[in-house]
């Protein structure tokens, strides 16, 4: 590409951030101060990749120009660096920086740790990325189990709401406490909100005869399979087969929720125990979905397992009875809460209005990006949030990964990074880091290569296991290592269609008539 046609181009898109300030400065009107400017800089970054930009990299680089690949922190300010430069290169005139508010690389980096920290940990560390670690259960009855992980160098400890109850929570933060006591280490104490539960419900089918007594607590499945998903109450039942192998009776199973039942649609995908069984709506009634099932990579499907709907808008609310029950006992006792459920800015504004009714106003809050409806709506999100400050968001891998198809879970995490980081929001890693350290004492290679990714984060978190001291020492011993090396890192930046359908609502449609008839 000619160097003129790369600056006309470039411009027209430079052009398109300024001529959209106005804009912008509506949606930000109530930003918390301290978001004010990444507000913007956020919706700077949606204009710019609603623009396929892949086409100027090695352009850019043959004129020893910026390729935009770092641009996510500092958008305009990068922005126009590259159309001066190239104007420079051209000997052409230079335009003046239009009276827009500019945030710089430095200044950028400086939000983003100012962020993290006040969020997370304030004070000298050996690495600036946190350690969060899963508590288990019995960290509740022995107060050395958390201490050695302290030891190893956990920073942020996390309570799982799903499990246990009160009695166990509060135990867990007494220890916390004294430990905080007796060493002046800054421990922090995060608490996750459980949400509502899709799972199936509890089977139990009569074992056959010569076994009184004994119950069966899953059905066998198999592709191709017909079974009913009911709200009805069941203990489940197996379907049934005739000599040829035809099915002539469809097995049945509950679910906790039954309002699932109500929304999802004919054609709709329905995945049960963490993606391992795959089906499809083929038809409903009032009661009851019948589920063809499309594939199978475990034999059979068992009480309590999980359900992911990726293809459903599910009108659950994002917290649950239960969680505004808890939320006084986290209010008062934890540092961080994560939202767990969040799919939309409305559910960001229903959990600030139920935190002002437990006068929260200081307390951290991360929410959990774990299913396709809050990954498309990520945007919005962020901007919601920002009306407080102390906020961050968590990569929840696992559920994620199901929603969205396991081919597809790099691209969306990094994405997920790119909009935080434009953001200048702080990101936590989840889900399976290290996790055969954890369990086995044996780390693998795939593993210790997913932690240096997970360094583009500002909080990676580890689960539990027997071996967990050895993974926080290993992933203590990586952070300190690797992040001489690196900050963040390059992409390559084709259009995003999450940024285009973001831009449309909260912009309008962008004028891109310039960029098609100059290609």
């Amino acid at each position: 590409m000619k160097i003129e046609k790369l600056c006309d181009e470039l411009n027209t898109i430079l052009q398109s951030i300024i001529d959209n300030e106005s804009k912008i400065d509506l949606t930000i009107l109530n930003i918390h101060t301290d978001y004010r400017l990444s507000a913007k800089n956020l919706c700077r970054y949606l204009i710019l990749r609603s623009f396929d930009l892949t086409k100027y990299h090695a352009n850019l680089s043959d004129y020893g120009v910026s390729s935009l690949g770092t641009s996510e922190g500092y958008v305009y300010s990068n922005l126009y660096s590259v159309v001066r430069n190239l104007k420079l290169i051209q000997g052409l005139p230079i335009d003046e920086k239009s009276n827009i508010e500019i945030i710089g690389y430095e200044r950028s980096k400086e939000l983003i740790k100012k962020n993290a920290n006040h969020l997370f940990n304030e004070g000298s560390r050996n690495q600036f990325t946190e350690i969060m670690v899963t508590l288990p259960n019995e960290a509740a009855e022995d107060k050395s189990i958390i201490e050695q992980m302290v030891e190893s160098g956990m920073e942020i400890a996390r309570i799982n709401l799903s499990h246990g109850d009160i009695a166990m929570w509060t135990k867990m933060v007494q220890f916390i406490n004294e430990i905080k006591m007796e060493t002046q280490y800054k421990l922090k104490i995060y608490m996750d909100l459980s949400g509502p539960k899709l799972r199936t419900s509890q089977i139990q089918i009569k074992e056959k005869k010569g076994k009184k007594g004994k119950f069966k607590t899953g059905i066998p499945i198999r592709v191709g399979e017909h079974i009913i998903l009911t709200k009805r109450v069941t203990l489940g039942k197996k379907s049934k087969y005739n000599k040829k192998g035809k099915q002539v009776s469809k097995a049945e199973i509950g679910v906790l929720l039954p309002e699932i039942i109500d929304d999802v649609k004919i054609n709709d995908e329905v995945l049960f125990d963490d993606g391992m069984i795959k089906s499809i709506v083929i038809s409903k009634t009032d009661e009851d979905v019948e589920l063809l099932i499309t594939h199978c990579y475990k034999p059979k499907l068992s009480s309590q397992k999980g359900i992911n709907l990726p293809d459903t808008k599910l009108n659950l609310p994002a917290l649950t009875e239960k969680d505004i029950e808890n939320l006084p006992f986290v209010c008062k006792n934890a540092d961080i809460v994560g939202y767990s459920f969040v799919r939309t800015g409305s559910d960001v504004q229903y959990l600030y209005e139920q935190l002002n009714l437990n006068n929260a106003k200081d307390i951290g809050i991360v929410f959990k990006i774990e299913n396709k409806e809050a990954f498309e709506n990520l945007p919005f999100i962020l901007l919601e949030g920002m009306k407080r400050d102390k906020i961050g968001v968590m990569i929840a891998r696992g559920d994620l990964a199901v929603e969205i198809g396991f081919e597809r879970s790099s691209e969306v995490q990094n994405e997920i990074l790119w909009f935080c980081e434009a953001a200048h929001i702080p990101v936590i890693w989840a889900t399976q880091v290290l996790e055969n350290l954890a369990k086995t004492g044996i780390p693998t290679r795939a593993e210790i290569s997913d932690v240096v990714q997970g360094m583009q984060a500002e909080c990676i978190m580890l689960n539990k296991g027997p071996y967990i001291n050895d993974a926080i020492k290993m992933l203590k011993n990586i952070l300190i290592r690797m992040e001489a090396h690196s900050f963040k890192k390059k992409n390559s930046l084709r259009s995003l269609n999450i940024a285009k359908n973001a831009v449309n609502l909260i912009i309008g449609d962008l004028d891109q008539s310039n960029l098609k008839t100059k290609m």
